[in-house]
């Protein structure tokens, strides 16, 4: 199988509604310049709704989704029958060919459960299966993946989105896995920090200079980082974050990856 450039985009499910025509001139640009797009999208915000139509509580585990067999209904409901279609129906009219994939399809996204007791179907994944995701690649589509996974005795599973990317990227072995977001990057002290590294972005929490919503946003990015990914971005889907060979955002590394 020829290795492709891929790049890894993920789309919490509160962007989907901002994503604006600049951020789709990004991925444009990305495919004109030979990398191949697949997206991993979210769906939180959607799905609690959908969880209170049908009178089922939203349940919250260390940060995870608490997911009992109902919730899991919902769950995949929502990612593959909404939110996927939402993006890939964008992606279509920004002239973007995509593909919606469930990632329990063809098995491409496996995983194990990880504390049952407490947090009933919630997955890690241990393998996916590149072929499937090449398949689309190969056929000139941009691949866009729900973070639901199957397990090896066929129960699906939710995952949490930020992590379902960065396993995909580390399968892929991506040149980088961007995390979108409502912002336009890390911001210190009024301005974007065009690099950190995990060691700096530990300091930054300590200190408050990052704080509220952009925690969990740069926790994910370490995690990915920490999973073998050379590169992590933070980025906006307000504005375009690629052109011309420049990215726009937050670069992630490692410590000793930083340029001087």
């Amino acid at each position: 199988m020829l290795k492709l450039r891929t790049i890894v985009i993920k789309c919490g499910g509160s962007v989907l509604d901002d994503l604006s025509t600049e951020f789709f001139s990004g991925i444009h640009a990305l495919i004109q310049e030979g990398f191949h797009p697949v997206i991993v999208h979210g769906g939180g915000p959607a799905i609690n709704a959908m969880l209170t139509v049908h009178n089922i509580p939203s349940k919250f585990h260390k940060g995870m989704r608490v997911t009992c067999e109902k919730t899991m209904e919902v769950v995949e409901m929502v990612l593959s029958g909404q939110t996927n279609r939402q993006l890939v129906h964008l992606l279509d009219i920004n002239r973007l060919q995509a593909f919606g994939l469930n990632g329990s399809d063809g098995k491409c996204l496996q995983a194990e459960l990880i504390e049952e007791k407490e947090l009933g179907l919630v997955g890690q994944i241990n393998r996916v299966n590149i072929s499937a995701i090449y398949m689309l690649l190969d056929q000139g589509y941009i691949p866009v993946i729900t973070p639901v996974a199957v397990t090896e005795d066929g129960r699906k599973v939710n995952v949490n989105a930020d992590y379902a990317a960065a396993s995909i990227a580390s399968a892929l072995q991506s040149e980088r896995c961007v995390f979108v977001t409502n912002v336009d990057g890390v911001i210190i002290n009024g301005t974007i920090a065009k690099q950190l590294s995990v060691g700096e972005i530990q300091g930054l929490i300590e200190s408050g200079d990052i704080s509220g919503g952009m925690i969990p946003k740069v926790d994910s990015s370490v995690s990915a980082v920490n999973q073998g990914l050379e590169k992590v971005m933070i980025v906006s889907g307000k504005a375009s974050f690629y052109s011309k060979g420049s990215w726009q955002g937050t670069t992630i590394l490692q410590e000793e990856e930083i340029s001087k």
